[in-house]
């Protein structure tokens, strides 16, 4: 297999050009949006694989709700 291919394409200054593009693309003010959602994505992800693998070994215990008052 060719060494190219092993590393990748991928190297700084590629990066840097997707950067700017994706500045260019959606603005300064739209970014940490952008990223506070992917945030939360990623966030619910782990939540729904931890609870899939809670489910697998037992019943979980459910905890009382808490009310604000």
């Amino acid at each position: 297999m060719n060494l190219f291919i092993v590393t990748g394409f991928i190297g700084p200054q590629e990066i840097i050009i997707i950067l700017i593009i994706v500045l260019l693309l959606f603005g300064g003010r739209k970014i940490p949006e952008l990223m506070k959602g992917l945030g939360k994505g990623m966030k619910e992800f782990k939540k729904a694989t931890k609870e899939s693998d809670d489910d697998g070994e037992g019943e979980r215990k459910a905890e009382p709700e808490k009310i604000e008052k």
